[in-house]
């Protein structure tokens, strides 16, 4: 399966393949980008694919255009929903400027080295953009490996170096296996690696978040934690699993990735809360997050709200603020999606996602601005060229 949707003078051209073999879809898409001038491709790549055979291939046959992207958890197609596909963006060189960096090595990440490579990428952002304000008409995508529990580190680097430059992304992803997953730059895959692109246009677009939860008056305090690796042990001075099954009002025995999809925890940062999901329970009852988390943290348990008509509410906001929009490029934590499928709501928010051209990649979690954060779509809105422009 093949499908393009938009055309060589469009802004965004999303292209989009299902075939068996990796070699086939790559050449499916560069083909649906042909006779096209882009700035920059990103491809969003299911993990039943090889991903170093497809990067390879397809960045041979898109010479002329930086190739990036990731693998993910699902893919947001032109149908909606997808899985086992590969779905690509080509942004215009009219229509966008791009300035892009690797990081390397993020086991051994530290911010300081970060902030340097932001400031270097930063530099050549502005040779590009004719040395303008970067501030205005900019924002940044970041794709990370989403097994390298790093991303905070790395947010902290970006928004630190990076401040007035906004910056949505996503965390790559496999499928629901959480082996390994892969970021892509420079041809080829790459694993403990992020890569931060910059970009400039003159389109109108707006960075988004959207969740469905609400917090109860329900707390809990986390009272041992392995910070490095995202491990909770105690929750109030009791065993984390039990205790947080008692708390959201389930069994122990039934704590699984669907439970855990259905009953996140929130942290407020600023006035506001952040969605923090919890990805599998160990067999010493100690709970492992998708996100960071140290002792004496406060877990608030939420209350979900109805998920399509917040999500709804969001996109017509955005419409309404933007007008007629021309692409959400979203970044759904696959934790959203399993959710929606346990309680029969997929085909609708499927269909939203299709009638609203949401098109992207589901997720192991999600950057918005300065945060890392689960179980919410990120991701930003790009409106239509001016009949002037």
């Amino acid at each position: 399966m093949a499908e393009k949707q938009g055309n060589a003078t469009d802004s965004i051209v999303v292209a989009q393949a299902k075939t068996a073999e990796p070699l086939e879809a790559a050449q499916s898409i560069a083909q649906q980008f042909a006779a096209t001038n882009l700035a920059m491709v990103v491809v969003f790549v299911s993990p039943f694919y090889d991903p170093e055979a497809f990067i390879a291939e397809f960045s041979r046959r898109m010479p002329d255009a930086p190739v990036f992207g990731c693998t993910t958890a699902g893919e947001l197609s032109l149908s909606g929903w997808e899985e086992n596909s590969v779905v690509a963006l080509g942004f215009s060189a009219a229509d966008f400027v791009i300035a892009a960096r690797p990081f390397l090595d993020l086991s051994t990440f530290r911010v300081d080295s970060g902030r340097s490579i932001c400031g270097e990428l930063h530099q050549e952002f502005v040779r590009r953009t004719g040395n303008c304000d970067t501030s205005q008409e900019s924002f940044g995508l970041l794709f990370i490996d989403g097994m390298c529990q790093r991303e905070e580190t790395i947010m902290s680097a970006i928004y630190a170096a990076l401040e007035d430059i906004p910056v949505v992304g996503g965390s790559a992803g496999d499928g629901l296996r959480f082996e390994k997953s892969w970021v892509f730059f420079g041809g080829k895959a790459h694993t403990d690696a992020a890569v931060l692109i910059l970009i400039k246009t003159r389109l109108p677009f707006r960075l988004f978040k959207c969740d469905h939860f609400e917090p109860t008056s329900t707390k809990m305090v986390v009272t041992e934690a392995d910070t490095e690796r995202r491990i909770v042990k105690e929750i109030n001075a009791e065993p984390a699993a039990l205790e947080y099954s008692r708390c959201v009002g389930i069994g122990e025995t039934k704590l699984d990735a669907f439970s855990f999809a259905a009953h996140p925890v929130l942290v407020r940062v600023g006035g506001a809360y952040y969605a923090r999901s919890i990805q599998r329970m160990d067999p010493d009852g100690s709970l492992r997050f998708f996100c960071a988390v140290d002792e004496g943290m406060v877990l608030t348990v939420a209350n979900g709200r109805d998920p399509i008509e917040a999500t709804s509410k969001l996109l017509n906001e955005m419409t309404e603020d933007l007008g007629e929009i021309t692409i959400f490029i979203g970044f759904e934590c696959v934790l959203r999606r399993l959710d929606f499928e346990q309680h029969q709501l997929a085909r609708d928010m499927s269909e939203l996602y299709r009638r609203n051209r949401v098109i992207g990649f589901q997720t192991y979690g999600e950057q918005y601005r300065s945060m890392h954060v689960n179980q919410t779509l990120t991701g930003v809105a790009i409106g239509k060229r001016s009949p002037a422009s």
